[in-house]
């Protein structure tokens, strides 16, 4: 069974993105657990995790991932702002282990002009003490490639890896490809030779067995643009075959695969277009 889904909205309840993604045909999904365009913290009743749990039951959906607030940022060289993120990141991993919630997405951060040496070294510093401060959380804190855009960290394999090295704790980490972000960092998708060559660079200093989460997006802009902009499937500049090369690629089979893709509003139901393309190129 391929794990294909969509991030999906949390209005009216938790509980009812898990139904949503249900009526997508849906047998994965990925939410915030929390408004993700503010810093005031959610906290989960008994009622909220119940309602999750029968959702998940009836639904039979088990893949759901939750996605970190973009707010957070553990590069930042201001401290308040360092300090928030770390804070709001405990505050995530709790709330998604309460939800029994396998995967945590993050982006790594961005160093604001202090340099990436210096921002790698304060992601893996906040990622430490989270983990510290927080030993009972159940999920495993997943991060994601970036596109590179202004002083986005985390948008070739080698920071992700350096970013790893320096986590004490690395079991309880792991890493989500994104497909736009990747090609827009120079790695390339469009042929059966460049997809090979970047999951094999990915394998090299990685390791696809750390491979947790897959974002399929295609993009508005060009390879090395640097630039996120994600574009419905097969529509963008990365092309249909990239998606059909990871859908039936054997090693990725188990990995729960995300569109992330532009939801406009008006008379066609696009997460259902996207989805629906990715299904037809399913050869299993």
């Amino acid at each position: 069974m391929i794990l294909l889904g969509a991030h999906f909205s949390i209005a009216g309840g938790l509980h009812k993105a898990v139904f949503s993604a249900s009526e997508y045909g849906c047998t994965a999904l990925q939410i915030f657990t929390k408004n993700a365009s503010t810093w005031k913290e959610r906290r989960l009743s008994a009622h909220d995790v119940k309602q999750f749990d029968v959702a998940r039951i009836q639904t039979g959906i088990r893949w759901i991932c939750s996605h970190a607030a973009y707010l957070i940022n553990l590069a930042s060289p201001d401290r308040h702002k360092y300090d928030k993120s770390v804070k709001a990141l405990e505050h995530e991993l709790v709330r998604s282990s309460q939800l029994s919630i396998p995967y945590v997405i993050m982006h790594p951060g961005s160093h604001m002009g202090a340099g990436e040496d210096k921002g790698l070294r304060r992601i893996s510093k906040g990622i430490n003490k989270v983990f510290d401060h927080v030993p009972e959380a159940t999920c495993q804190l997943v991060l994601e490639t970036t596109a590179g855009q202004g002083s986005n960290l985390g948008y070739t394999f080698e920071q992700l890896a350096a970013i790893s090295d320096m986590v004490k704790a690395k079991e309880r980490v792991g890493f989500c490809l994104d497909t736009c972000h990747v090609f827009a960092a120079g790695y390339d998708l469009r042929t059966k030779t460049a997809y090979q060559e970047t999951m094999q660079a990915f394998e090299r200093v990685i390791g696809l067995d750390r491979l947790r989460v897959i974002h399929l997006n295609d993009t508005k802009k060009g390879l090395g643009s640097r630039i996120d902009r994600h574009e419905h499937i097969g529509k963008g500049a990365i092309g249909i075959d990239a998606f059909s090369f990871i859908l039936n690629d054997p090693q990725l089979k188990a990995l729960p695969k995300i569109i992330e893709t532009p939801k406009k509003k008006g008379p066609i139901d696009y997460d259902r277009m996207n989805l629906n393309r990715l299904r037809s190129l399913i050869e299993w």
